[in-house]
């Protein structure tokens, strides 16, 4: 009966429950929205690396090797030998083994030497593979494969010439031996988007005419004569590996952090994007707490509408009491139509959330490689709607007292 005197009431309000609905709609859809963005953030960054059991590199700290071999931020302390790095190739755990040299750049981007093996070893999002948008990997020691943001951000395309600098922040160019695009990557979400991959080679080839970090005045090797030397490298910034049995990972990170010959240090991946993900949390709680806020701006919106109409209200408060209708009937009333309409914003509010996911997951996967999935409402998403429901009901409750507290002759009243 109290529901059914609910719905009447807010259908004859129709215009001020419905801006109130959809403020509250919003609020949800909002708040739902990143929280769907927090999960899909956090499972894409665990995801930016996978397939990969350690990564080796000199001693330092797990977080900074990480940051500076996956994400390309900071510099190594050191680099490790070659001679240390086929020494860990050559071990029986060992099943694959990808070199990575770091240090020089191309307007602003990373340049990282690696070999072709790194296309077919590094994965990312639950085991996805590198995918080739045009072109083809490194053929020539001169050739170079650009991630996805470096050839959209240049505009670059197939064939064309780029030069490499020397360093991170150098105004000396290796113009003397230009590279040519080979192939341009399909969009990861990674940091590989914003790489310049060039073979191991190729770092070794660029430096053939320098010593001690400077170029060697009035040397000048030709590009032919380079291409039919060893150019072997004397040492690498890290290295990703895979073991030929999980069993035997723990025993090969002992062997490596053990290694008698330099200091050097191997990490599991997923344990220092952990610790890293957990010094970057501040920003998570942090977007929780502001779509929190807008979630309760909503409702203590709504509870400003029930009391703004309170006045309209009061002679059909009165007539309900000189009907009969006892005081928790009132209160009754005004919190049904306050959870109703708490209940109708929150479902409302996730179908809005799902439908734009529906309209914009392609966009935003292509853009920022953020894959955010399409599933069944989660238990924290049906715990929000239980949540903003019980939160109209109790902001609904000051209205109600109020209204219970009005007299009947207040109500039944004209004034002039």
């Amino acid at each position: 009966m109290i529901l059914r005197l609910a719905l009447a009431s807010l259908r004859a309000r129709l215009l001020t429950v419905g801006m109130t609905i959809l403020a509250i709609a919003l609020s949800v859809a909002l708040f739902s929205g990143v929280e769907k963005v927090r999960t899909g953030a956090k499972a894409s960054f665990a995801d930016t690396i996978s397939g990969t059991d350690l990564i080796m590199g000199a001693r330092s700290g797990s977080v900074q090797l990480l940051l500076y071999s996956v994400f390309r931020i900071g510099n190594a302390t050191n680099n490790l030998t070659w001679e240390s790095y086929q020494d860990i190739a050559a071990r029986p755990e060992t099943d694959w083994i990808v070199p990575i040299s770091l240090g020089d750049s191309h307007r602003q981007f990373r340049v990282m030497g690696t070999t072709t093996e790194f296309f077919d070893r590094y994965k990312f999002r639950a085991g996805r593979s590198l995918i080739l948008a045009e072109g083809a990997v490194m053929d020539d020691v001169f050739d170079t494969v650009l991630g996805a943001d470096v050839a959209a951000t240049l505009g670059y395309a197939i064939g064309d010439p780029i030069v490499v600098a020397h360093g991170l922040a150098s105004f000396v160019d290796h113009d003397n031996q230009p590279f040519r695009v080979s192939g341009i990557l399909e969009k990861t979400g990674t940091p590989v988007d914003r790489t310049v991959i060039v073979s191991l080679r190729a770092i070794e080839a660029i430096h053939v005419d320098w010593q001690n970090g400077a170029a060697i005045p009035g040397q000048s090797t030709s590009a032919q004569t380079i291409r039919q030397m060893a150019l072997e490298p004397q040492a690498v910034t890290a290295a990703l590996i895979g073991v030929k049995s999980r069993l035997q990972v723990f025993g090969l990170q002992r062997a490596i952090n053990d290694y008698p010959h330099e200091p050097l240090l191997a990490i599991l991946p997923g344990v220092a994007l952990q610790e890293l993900w957990q010094i970057v949390g501040i920003a998570e709680t942090a977007l929780i707490a502001v779509s929190g806020m807008v979630v309760v701006t909503a409702l203590i919106g709504m509870m400003a509408t029930i009391f703004s109409s309170l006045n309209e209200r009061r002679r059909e408060m009165a007539i309900f009491r000189a009907m009969g209708a006892r005081p928790r009937v009132i209160l009754s009333l005004l919190i049904i139509e306050a959870a109703v309409m708490a209940a109708i914003g929150a479902l409302a509010g996730l179908g809005m959330l799902y439908l734009g996911l529906l309209i914009a997951q392609p966009a935003i996967d292509a853009s920022f490689g953020l894959w955010l999935p399409i599933e069944p409402p989660s238990l924290r998403e049906l715990q929000v709607v239980l949540g903003v429901v019980a939160a109209g009901a109790i902001v609904s409750v000051g209205p109600a007292l109020r209204a219970y507290r009005m007299s009947l002759a207040d109500g039944m009243m004209v004034r002039i």
